[in-house]
């Protein structure tokens, strides 16, 4: 199993969501968040100078079977891209254990 984190543009979320169901992930959470990224240079519109460096993001995280990796990760590009600075980072890691807290099961199938 793998535990995917993304964090992306606000404004994005809907497509992603939507895209991330087309794979067939249809469970994760998220969480509003702000941070500090690697640009240091604000945008200026109508006058009045915006730092882009503490912007609100969306926190999504997804476990999946290990099968969904490639297709969830590529389903986030394709739909959270926009070329621009800030479009966010993606970050894998193996999860070792999954347990249905309802049934005790164990395992991959508590996923589905």
């Amino acid at each position: 199993m793998k535990k995917i984190e993304a964090i992306i543009r606000k404004s994005k979320y809907s497509i992603v969501k939507e895209a991330l169901h087309e794979v067939g992930v249809n469970f994760f959470s998220y969480w509003d968040v702000t941070g500090i990224g690697n640009e240091k240079e604000g945008h200026v519109y109508r006058g009045v100078k915006y730092s882009t460096s503490d912007i609100q993001r969306r926190y999504l995280s997804i476990v999946i079977n290990d099968d969904f990796e490639a297709a969830t990760i590529q389903a986030i590009i394709r739909s959270a891209g926009t070329g621009h600075v800030g479009d966010g980072k993606i970050f894998v890691s193996n999860i070792e254990e999954c347990y249905r807290i309802r049934t005790g099961e164990r395992g991959g199938d508590t996923l589905k």
